[in-house]
């Protein structure tokens, strides 16, 4: 990948979601167009993730020139990445029929199309492109090894936590990561809030003294049971102590604390596209040799010391990157439903709202070396996301949950039983349905319904018809929700009180939605410098581990914390 491409990746600091995803073919719509000095400018649309998204071809003598990104609805967090690289590949090739952005492949699709319309506004020969539309299968090619002081084997959070940390550490140290999809983040980058966050800047200025004073005692005390050991609850307390700092050191600033550890860097703005567009650029700036397209497939194991790790790229080239510390940050798996059906038996018909590079590649190769494996039937399932796009949605400060029929449906249920009763729904669809009081309540509920995901009506009877809901069904489910509301009597299907009434008059939003797999719990156990452990509890020397990859209790920032901790101890013990 070149300096440019790495630039507008690294210095991305707006971005959130677009994933794998299915469509017809796209209509493309033409405008007229316009000559400049490097060429002739022709403006096409192809259908993206979002819907439209609008390009500008400069092509010159027959050579695509350049390529500029227009209007779009394209999730940022991902188009922001992925753009400069397909950009990048159809400008090399000359050619539209190129690989897909892993990661981004709708989007990709979406560009490649409108592309391929230029060409023929231009008089050229136009291929056809389809979503499965690829460069010719390279042949596979072994390489030279490859050595370093430390190899990073996932460009998520932890993954660059991790390098940040060791170059940090020690700002000599040679370090590699390795990223199997062409653009980095992993589902960090989509991520609204950032918990387990304390003695931050914004509790501070929220006056929110239980994580501002005697703070690490208190996060100690609240991860007390979470099943962590005393020692990782203790590391990950001081670092999470200090993590606020050491963002904003790096120009991430998480500006608003709405109650407890949780943050949004503003009060209208996710915290994961500022903190990974953040991370993103440290590492590049720190000198990080950072490898998109490159996924890991084994360790080097010698004589029970982990030497280094094989990686296959984008080019089908395969070869060894030999390292005298190995930190693996690969996430969890529940985007593999093999691995699902075979520890977690059930999870496996759910959707997840994890990123589609969460497949758990390196599961098998830790119980090949005997390493240590906890929790890997644990989930983490999240209550509502929205169909299709799995955006994570919901956080109302009340809301219906009902069927097509209009019947409420029991809100309370959660994990795989509320995956479950979904699924035995008519079509298999439920709908997270809410009024302006709950619109107010909640940022998430807000940005979607901007972006244009929720229907809206301004009666009940209107929000049924734009969701293709029974209007009556709904009127009478609503209408006796109220009546219990304001009475104060338990719901026979919610088995608990009504909280509030809808509003007495609209607007009132709704989605479909469905429960989903949000993270794998269970992995490979690493202690409290993050080092990988055998199943008799002895370390594996030369291997750490952080994030989802392991088996954690936490999330988002506890794989951060870690991965930070993982990259600090691997540059010191270089020097041992």
């Amino acid at each position: 990948m070149n300096k440019v491409v790495k630039a507008c990746l690294a210095g991305t600091m707006c971005l959130s979601l677009a994933a794998c995803s299915t469509s017809s073919d796209p209509a493309t719509t033409t405008t007229p167009s316009s000559t400049t000095e490097g060429g002739t400018v022709y403006e096409a649309t192809g259908s993206g993730y979002g819907g439209e998204l609008n390009v500008k071809v400069t092509i010159d003598n027959g050579t695509i020139t350049n390529i500029e990104l227009g209007e779009n609805h394209e999730t940022n967090v991902v188009i922001d990445r992925a753009f400069p690289v397909i950009a990048e590949r159809i400008i090399e090739a000359n050619s539209p029929v190129v690989d897909s952005v892993t990661a981004a492949t709708f989007s990709s699709y979406a560009v490649k199309s409108a592309v391929a319309d230029a060409m023929s506004q231009a008089g050229l020969e136009a291929p056809e492109i389809t979503m499965t539309t690829a460069d010719e299968e390279k042949p596979a090619t072994e390489l030279e090894p490859v050595t370093c002081d430390i190899v990073i084997v996932g460009g998520g959070p932890s993954g660059l936590a991790a390098a940040i940390g060791a170059k940090q550490t020690n700002p000599d140290a040679n370090v590699i990561v390795v990223e199997k999809l062409d653009i980095l983040s992993g589902n960090g980058k989509f991520d609204m809030n950032f918990f387990d966050l304390i003695n931050s800047e914004a509790q501070k200025a929220a006056g929110n003294e239980k994580y501002t004073v005697n703070q690490v005692e208190n996060f100690i005390a609240d991860k007390a049971e979470s099943g962590e050991s005393a020692e990782r609850i203790e590391v990950w307390a001081n670092e999470a102590n200090e993590l606020d700092a050491w963002l904003r050191e790096m120009g991430v600033e998480l500006n608003y604390n709405y109650g407890g550890t949780n943050h949004l860097a503003e009060e209208d703005q996710y915290s994961g596209e500022v903190i990974q567009a953040g991370l993103e650029k440290t590492a590049y700036e720190l000198g990080v040799d950072i490898r998109t397209g490159t996924a890991g497939t084994d360790l080097v194991m010698t004589d029970g010391t982990c030497t280094g790790v094989t990686v296959t790229n984008n080019d089908n080239e395969s070869y060894t990157i030999n390292a005298s510390a190995v930190i693996v940050a690969t996430g969890g798996f529940c985007a593999n439903k093999e691995l699902l059906a075979e520890y977690a038996p059930g999870y496996e018909v759910m959707n997840t709202s994890n990123q589609m590079g969460a497949t758990g590649d390196f599961v098998k190769v830790f119980e090949e070396n005997g390493f240590m494996m906890e929790n890997m039937g644990k989930m983490s399932v999240f209550s509502n996301i929205i169909v299709p796009r799995r955006d994570l949605t919901g956080g109302a400060d009340m809301n219906l949950l009902v069927n097509k029929e209009g019947a409420l449906l029991n809100d309370n249920i959660s994990g795989l039983d509320r995956g479950t009763m979904i699924q035995e729904q008519t079509d298999g669809a439920a709908f997270y349905i809410t009024d302006q009081t709950g619109y107010d309540s909640f940022y998430r509920i807000r940005k979607h319904v901007g972006l244009g995901y929720y229907a809206q009506g301004e009666t009940i009877e209107e929000l049924a018809e734009a969701l293709g809901i029974d209007p009556e069904g709904l009127k009478a489910s609503v209408e006796q929700y109220n009546a219990d509301a304001e009475a104060q009597t338990e719901n026979a299907v919610l088995e608990e009180v009504p909280s509030r009434p809808l509003d007495a008059e609209g607007p009132y939003y709704g989605v479909q939605v469905e429960a989903a797999n949000h993270m794998t719990k269970g992995g490979v156990v690493a202690n409290e410098k993050a080092q990988v452990l055998y199943e008799d509890g002895s370390v594996v020397p030369g291997l750490y581990a952080a994030g989802e990859v392991t088996a954690q209790s936490g999330g988002y920032a506890q794989s951060v914390v870690f991965g930070k901790v993982a990259g600090e101890n691997a540059a010191a013990s270089l020097s041992e």
